[in-house]
């Protein structure tokens, strides 16, 4: 009962929808009728400006964080932390308050590995990084980086951090790597046609 409740926190928090309600509190408006219809924080940038995005990204990140640290408190097993990992990252895309139509989970994804594995979440933002500079696609550096989370994991435990069982974390790196590109299904098509917008 104690895992399941858990869970449903770390989900509940994801749902928390920071840049619907900075967007709605600073423009009047509805953030998600704006570029990608997506919650967080560079759609944010669009409408309400890089100071709202920023608070956006971070707050996104801290429930990311939250998630992760409340399931590492209350419970300790490595499953019950990786079930909170996803369902904090499913929250945010799928928000309960606003008809399961939110974000694309990138922080709050990065906010639970901030917590998980800080080094591999050090190393696909270098990826992430790199390719924005070089594509100046957001959604593209977003999605590569995610996709690249599960292999820094594994060689995070390699070289520089062994641990006796890796499938709760490889785990949860996959499902967040899955659930972002998916949520970022819409960039895709814009990127085959050529029609995402770069910043």
């Amino acid at each position: 009962m104690q895992a399941l409740s858990i869970v449903i926190i770390a989900y509940l928090l994801g749902s928390i929808p920071f840049g619907y309600l900075i967007v709605r509190g600073k423009e009047g408006a509805d953030v998600r009728t704006t570029g990608s219809g997506g919650t967080g924080a560079t759609n944010v940038s669009r409408r309400a400006g890089k100071g709202a995005g920023v608070l956006t990204l971070v707050l996104d990140a801290l429930k990311g964080a939250a998630a992760v640290l409340i399931a590492q408190t209350f419970s300790g097993n490595g499953w019950v932390v990786t079930a909170a990992a996803i369902a904090v990252i499913v929250g945010h895309i799928f928000p309960l308050w606003l008809g399961f139509r939110g974000g694309k989970g990138v922080a709050t994804g990065a906010g639970t590995f901030l917590m998980l594995m800080p080094v591999a979440l050090l190393c696909a933002g270098v990826i992430f990084v790199a390719i924005v500079l070089f594509t100046r696609y957001v959604s593209l550096g977003s999605m590569i980086a995610a996709a690249t989370i599960p292999l820094f994991v594994w060689l995070q435990t390699v070289f520089v951090a062994p641990l006796t069982d890796l499938r709760p974390l490889l785990t949860a790196a996959m499902a967040g790597a899955l659930l972002i590109i998916f949520a970022h299904r819409g960039n895709i098509e814009r990127l085959a046609r050529g029609t995402e917008s770069q910043i």
